[in-house]
């Protein structure tokens, strides 16, 4: 079953309209491609960003759970989306800007995959353009890892997120909301998703077999370094040179 089939009918109402990530994101977008006009979203998920984004570029999205478009689709009704696997999507066209957020890449659970999505991407971005994506880091897994279980009330439900190691590498998230049906009932909706991450200089050396300069900001601190939990990564060009970061 693709992750979020389960989750994603109560995604929006844990993670918010998607307004400020959203702006972020745009911000990213007039610093790295000004001009742009056409943009897709890896994992577009509820098309919680796409809303937000609709008025400047034009949009499109893909993304795995059937669960998630078929509310992205009443939502950004005008864009065009696409039920495909971030790691090998194919579409006949090219944008401006393709971007991944919400640590969507982090549910790829195999380096090589990784390789897979810059390829296409790379592939599917127009002269000029720019890849735009967000990851937790090892550091934020192995905090989530040693922290208890993190509890959220949302209106009268509750959702309980669990994280745990897996045996060999990277994470075990076990979602489990009680929605409320009246005074003395719940329903229990359980869903057990995957994240891993990489080194930075692993991503960015992959990275740089197709782009000539990647970007990396931490948005808590001046500079990404070994305590980074959350990074976004900006790549630019083609390739041809060196990648190489900077704050």
């Amino acid at each position: 079953m693709p992750a979020y089939e389960i989750f994603g009918k109560f995604y929006d109402a844990v993670m918010g309209d998607g307004a400020r990530p959203a702006e972020y994101l745009r911000k990213l977008i007039r610093s790295a491609a000004p001009n742009a006009a056409t943009l897709l979203e890896l994992g577009c998920g509820t098309g919680s960003i796409l809303q937000h984004l609709q008025h400047q570029y034009k949009v499109s999205g893909l993304d795995i759970s059937e669960k998630m478009l078929s509310i992205a689709r009443h939502k950004v009704p005008q864009a065009k989306l696409f039920r495909q696997d971030m790691v090998d999507f194919h579409i006949d066209d090219r944008f401006n800007v393709i971007c991944c957020v919400y640590d969507s890449i982090n549910h790829i659970t195999r380096f090589s995959d990784w390789k897979r999505v810059f390829a296409r991407v790379h592939r599917h971005l127009s002269p000029g353009g720019c890849f735009i994506f967000d990851i937790n880091t090892e550091r934020k897994l192995e905090r989530l890892i040693a922290a208890p279980p993190w509890v959220h009330p949302f209106g009268k439900n509750l959702l309980i997120i669990d994280v745990t190691a897996l045996p060999k590498q990277g994470s075990s998230w076990n979602i489990r909301v009680f929605e409320h049906l009246n005074t003395n009932r719940y329903a229990l909706h359980e869903e057990d998703i995957v994240e891993i991450s990489f080194p930075l200089g692993k991503i960015v050396s992959a990275l740089g077999t197709h782009f000539t300069k990647v970007r990396v900001i931490d948005t808590d601190r001046n500079r990404p370094g070994s305590k980074s939990e959350r990074l976004f990564l900006i790549a630019t060009g083609n390739a041809g040179a060196k990648s190489t970061t900077a704050p």
